[in-house]
């Protein structure tokens, strides 16, 4: 349940003090909603709000209770979050969930147990929504917390280098303001129940252990702020087989891959998708992702097979499957993306001692290279090893899915859902290159399915005051979401204005969904449109040149109530920040700190909302 979406029904609430109703839960998760709910049943009931056991709020009980925060980018750490809430409280125990932007951080000094699961984003970045904590416990502000249990959990990808980063560091933190640690910080790579499931085991016993069951606490009657729709059928676990509709290509640009000897450039792909979900029972909004089950490319496979010295057909059985080891490699294992613990079983197979010594901490930046520029298929190739075939598959990770944001509004287009994916391809050490999951989607033809889920962003959604504006900025594919956006803002018959930033490398063959954006901007649902094109003059011109441009009319809109959206890499993202940074420090009248702090106060109100990857 998202504030976002929410459809109240028909209410005794005049108009103005409806619209009072919508701004309060605007941004709102669902644990927030739910505990509002209590509250306003509490008040109902006998005028004062009921002291609550279970649901997250308020300050009652807070010594004899568990507390769990999450900072999550992509769903993991919620649902893992989730978890653990749902088994705490279905032993009798006192425990409020929280997402790390609605957790009061005046509380923590008072605060006696505490789990935290986060996850990393990029090379040791917090998630959006966690920001403002990991800020506010690295700062001086931080309490010390003498008498604080907690424990931490970490998702992550050890793919890059800062595996499982910020969960170390507040780990080591909360200890340094005087926390006991009550178990060593679980480290999950994208196999997450592996690590996961146990840490959660050794949560749930600690949990009894320092607190008394509350089975005879009285908890608040909840009533929804609007109908639930029955859990989905479908999920990562079981994806919906999705008919293709439309696989159509729509731009082509250079690319160059990361800097290992030297690498060739080729015509990049860019597509677009359209898919369908009828039968299904899916529903997603704007801002929401389509999460891909894919399999490896056949050329790939067979490319570790022969730099590995295997043959395809060896039966490996693992987990209670047996599988060829062809299959394994399609369909169960991780090939594009190398991770710390794959190098270090490979090195100590190659007798490497030079890609042993990458692994050592004070080479991390030599180390972030290679897991930038190296497929596994280049490191066996590049230090040869003699591999078992039960060896290889116990080394390599499970296969992820892949998210992708969805580019429709289903107000729009009905029981389908749109996807905008550039199909990564280059030449690297005299070889060619391509993404796992951009690959397996250009492959396939219309008529052909494909295993989806959908993946819920609460924390990127269009404002449920239609009168807001909205400044959306998202180069390249990071258009995608704010297709999607100006969709359901035509649909809604919204009000207020869009302006969208876009930027790429070239205006001829690179400016993505060009006559929709030129009809929409006749039609009135689209009100400004600002480009920024890089290469296609002396000086290099990107999104965060043309914010700045337009300082003063973008600080205007954000003083004026609007909502800031950004979608795309995270290198980008990080330059816009700064962009933003300057703007309103120059056009606030703001210094360093106050414009961080304003930049802080639009994120927790939810208007400043990020997608990047």
């Amino acid at each position: 349940m998202t504030a976002s979406s929410s459809a109240l029904a028909p209410s005794p609430l005049a108009e103005e003090r409806r619209a009072l109703l919508a701004r309060l839960v605007e941004g709102l998760d669902a644990p927030t909603l739910w505990w509002l709910s209590g509250y306003t049943a509490g008040l109902a009931q006998g005028q004062h709000a009921p002291q609550l056991a279970v649901l997250p709020g308020g300050q009652a009980q807070s010594g004899q209770r568990l507390t769990v925060v999450y900072g999550s980018q992509t769903g993991n750490a919620r649902r893992a979050a989730e978890k653990i809430a749902q088994e705490v409280e279905a032993s009798g125990l006192p425990v409020r969930l929280l997402r790390a932007d609605a957790y009061p951080t005046r509380e923590l000094a008072s605060e006696r147990l505490l789990y935290v699961v986060i996850s990393t984003q990029g090379e040791g970045d917090p998630p959006d929504d966690a920001i403002g904590f990991v800020e506010f416990l690295s700062g001086r502000r931080a309490p010390k917390l003498p008498e604080l249990r907690y424990a931490v959990l970490g998702l992550g990808d050890s793919s890059y280098a800062d595996f499982c980063g910020i969960a170390r560091r507040l780990d080591a933190r909360l200890a340094e303001l005087g926390g006991q640690r009550l178990f060593d910080p679980g480290l999950a790579d994208l196999d997450i129940e592996t690590i996961a499931d146990p840490w959660r085991n050794q949560a749930l016993t600690h949990a009894r252990e320092h607190l008394k069951p509350q089975s005879s606490t009285p908890l608040a009657t909840v009533t929804p702020l609007r109908p639930a729709h029955a859990a989905s059928a479908w999920s990562h676990e079981k994806p919906f087989a999705a008919e293709l509709l439309l696989n159509q290509s729509i731009a082509g640009r250079d690319f160059k891959g990361s800097a290992f000897g030297q690498h060739g450039a080729r015509d990049k792909d860019v597509r677009h998708l359209e898919l369908s979900l009828a039968g299904s029972g899916l529903h997603y909004e704007p801002g929401d992702a389509l999460g891909i089950r894919h399999r490896n490319p056949d050329a790939l496979v067979e490319s570790i097979l022969q730099a590995a010295s295997l043959p395809g057909e060896t039966e490996v059985g693992l987990q209670g499957d047996t599988l060829p080891l062809r299959e394994w490699l399609a369909s169960r294992r991780e090939l594009t993306r190398l991770s710390r613990p794959f190098l270090a079983e490979h090195a100590a197979q190659a007798g490497a001692d030079d890609l042993n010594a990458l692994l050592a901490p004070a080479q991390q930046p030599s180390l972030a290279g290679l897991l930038n520029s190296h497929q596994i298929v280049d490191v066996l190739r590049r230090w040869p090893a003699h591999w078992e075939a039960h060896e290889l598959v116990a080394a390599l990770r499970p296969l992820a899915p892949r998210l992708y944001s969805i580019a429709s509004s289903r107000k729009r287009v009905g029981e389908e859902v749109h996807l905008t994916v550039d199909v990564l391809a280059y030449e690297a050490f005299g070889q060619p290159h391509g993404g796992a999951a951009s690959g397996f989607l250009a492959e396939r033809a219309e008529g052909d399915t494909v295993p989806v889920y959908i993946e819920a962003n609460e924390r990127f959604r269009v404002p449920a005051d239609g009168a807001r504006d909205i400044l959306m900025i998202g180069p390249g594919t990071g258009i995608a979401p704010f297709r999607g956006f100006v969709q359901e803002r035509a649909e809604t018959g919204a009000r207020g204005r869009n302006w969208l930033f876009f930027g790429a490398r070239h205006f001829n063959h690179d400016f993505l969904y060009q006559s929709e954006w030129q009809d929409a901007l006749r039609e009135g649902s689209l009100h400004r449109l600002d480009l920024a094109f890089s290469r296609d003059q002396a000086d290099k011109i990107y999104v965060q040149q043309r914010l700045r441009e337009h300082a003063r009319e973008v600080y205007a809109w954000l003083d004026g109530g609007a909502h800031l959206y950004v979608c795309g890499a995270i290198g980008m993202g990080k330059d816009v920040h700064a962009a933003l940074l300057d703007i309103v420090r120059t056009q606030g009248g703001h210094d360093e700190d106050t414009a961080a702090e304003y930049l802080a106060r639009l994120q927790s109100e939810g208007r400043y909302c990020r997608d990047v990857y």
